[in-house]
């Protein structure tokens, strides 16, 4: 019984531990990326906005989110760093969407059909 109170801190306590490390880790990581950004990068902000580094600043960074559209925002704001893999698996999945035949509309026997089933 007398050891049951250390047993339940320690165990307690190392969970704790380990997930304070593991945050340490992650936020160190974000940080290096976002020194580390140059002009050129793909990246997407913590709103999900997707843009590229056209202009750097010590706090700030210029991205393009369309032609000749430059808006400024801080470094912290920038998620990740896009990969290329990314950048083209998605214009040939914005390439499949535009050649879809569209909506198809029903006739009016299909429509009649359909609302008076119940």
């Amino acid at each position: 019984m007398e050891l049951l109170f250390p047993l339940l801190l320690v165990a307690l306590l190392v969970p704790m531990f380990l997930g304070v490390r593991r945050q340490k880790r992650e936020a160190e990581k974000v940080t290096t990326m976002q020194e580390s950004l140059k002009v050129g990068d793909q990246v997407t902000t913590t709103s999900g906005l997707y843009g590229t580094v056209v202009d750097l600043d010590d706090a700030t960074v210029d991205l393009e989110i369309a032609e000749d559209v430059v808006t400024t925002w801080l470094r912290a704001a920038v998620r990740d760093v896009r990969t290329a893999d990314e950048v083209t698996d998605e214009t040939v999945t914005d390439e499949t969407d535009e050649t879809d035949a569209g909506p198809v509309e029903e006739s009016a026997q299909q429509t009649e059909t359909r609302l008076t089933k119940d």
